[in-house]
């Protein structure tokens, strides 16, 4: 997996995102100091808060690893290069990387991807209901080389199905930018009742036997991050942004 430190964050928007001028795909992990948890939370709030009033922004969520956390992710999408640097010119962005020279254990990490199974801004918006009790997966899978083609088909054949189920609100395939090789997959459900349902929902069967025979390191879980949404980040903001 390729991560930039947050010192060459706009040198590689001005590089990878400049060949992807439709929709521009970013990670970021944040390892938070203990003493600067809650002040660094309330200022990812305020930067997803305005992420998504912004016209050019697609979905935006904050996250906190559920066995870890101290450690935060932002996920984003933007319609535009223009959108995303311009976002970061605004006073929550500001905040965010001037809380971040002295409250990060180690350096941000950023990661720029390209979603393999494309759906709309009104879609990455689909709200939670209001007894769920929402869970985000996010798996990195590195893939061997020469199989990669073969994990983006068994994906395609399943994602209909996986998107079908009915404690799933959203899910993509994506893949890292700059190695064809390594992908990240964004699970987001209702509850863990309904994450449990999908691992033993015989469509994902394919997937499961690809990641236990075709993946540079074993056990795949490994590369299993389960996030859970930083408090008015998710549906009781975007039921007032979302346009189209």
């Amino acid at each position: 997996m390729i991560w930039l430190g947050l010192g060459g964050m706009h040198a590689q928007a001005n590089g990878t995102a400049e060949n992807n001028l439709e929709t521009v795909a970013v990670l970021t992990r944040y390892d938070v100091k203990e003493s600067s948890r809650e002040a660094f939370q309330q200022a990812l709030k305020s930067y997803v808060a305005m992420a998504l009033m912004n016209d050019h922004n697609i979905m935006a969520e904050a996250y906190t690893e559920q066995e870890q956390p101290l450690v935060f992710w932002v996920i984003e999408r933007w319609n535009s290069k223009a959108g995303f640097e311009g976002n970061a010119q605004l006073p929550p962005s500001q905040k965010v990387d001037c809380l971040s020279e002295n409250a990060l254990s180690k350096a941000a990490q950023r990661l720029y991807i390209k979603d393999l199974e494309p759906v709309s801004k009104k879609q990455w918006r689909t709200e939670a209901a209001g007894n769920d009790t929402p869970l985000t997966i996010m798996l990195f899978v590195d893939a061997h080389p020469g199989t990669e083609k073969r994990f983006q088909q068994v994906y395609h054949a399943a994602m209909p199905r996986f998107r079908g189920e009915p404690g799933v609100i959203n899910y993509q395939l994506s893949q890292l930018a700059d190695d064809s090789t390594r992908f990240v997959t964004y699970e987001k459900f209702r509850s863990e009742e309904a994450f449990q349902y999908h691992l033993n929902y015989p469509p994902i069967q394919p997937v499961i036997d690809y990641l236990n025979t075709s993946i540079r390191q074993q056990p795949f879980q490994k590369g299993l991050h389960r996030l859970i949404a930083v408090p008015e980040t998710d549906s009781r903001i975007r039921i007032h942004t979302s346009k189209n």
